[in-house]
């Protein structure tokens, strides 16, 4: 019997080591370095801007009023506007016109969204999360976050007037779809400088 017992724990050995051993043969090797050039940023500064604005209406109403994919043309004011280029509005993997920004994320009451790769910049992370979040049954807020890195600015002033640039834009966004969640009409758009969108 203890023959037996040594031989059956002794196969047990061999198997699970061979076992190991085939794990690490197959394990992938590191992923190259990208290029130098390329998209890549090899030491990325992130930053991020929490934006809330308090709306008189339930959440669920907000969201049916500013959260399609494409809404983004009426609330930011895009001259433009907005239309799906590939996939279907409001499913993962839609991609809108405004930035090429592809819808990465989504819940019954919000939707996250990136901005995709490109070879001859940079890539900056950038996402965007918009939200409709309840408060009470009669009340909510819009919450909008940007995420992004910055480290490809120049310096430090570069940096805070970009973020500033972003607050102002975005605040004068959601103050657009609080005044649409609740019925009103919106202001005419600031008057667009040469090399805005």
């Amino acid at each position: 019997m203890r023959v037996r017992f040594g031989r059956i724990v002794l196969g047990l050995v061999v198997v699970v080591a061979g076992a190991g051993r085939a794990g690490v043969a197959e394990a992938q090797p590191p992923a190259p370095a990208a290029p130098s050039g390329g998209p890549a940023v090899a030491n990325p500064t992130y930053t991020s801007i929490p934006l809330e604005i308090a709306v008189n209406k339930p959440a669920a109403d907000v969201w049916k009023r500013i959260g399609k994919y494409c809404d983004i043309a009426e609330w930011l004011q895009i001259p433009t506007g907005c239309t799906i280029t590939s996939g279907k509005d409001g499913e993962l993997g839609a991609v809108r016109s405004v930035a090429n920004e592809i819808l990465v994320g989504k819940t019954e009451l919000s939707y996250t969204y990136t901005q995709p790769v490109r070879n001859d910049r940079p890539y900056n992370m950038y996402h965007g999360t918009l939200e409709a979040r309840p408060v009470t049954a009669t009340m909510s807020k819009i919450v909008y976050t940007l995420f992004y890195d910055n480290s490809m600015m120049a310096d430090d002033a570069a940096r805070e007037a970009s973020r500033q640039q972003r607050i102002t834009q975005f605040t004068r966004a959601i103050q657009n779809m609080k005044t649409l969640a609740e019925g009103g009409t919106l202001p005419p758009p600031p008057t667009r400088g040469r090399g805005q969108q």
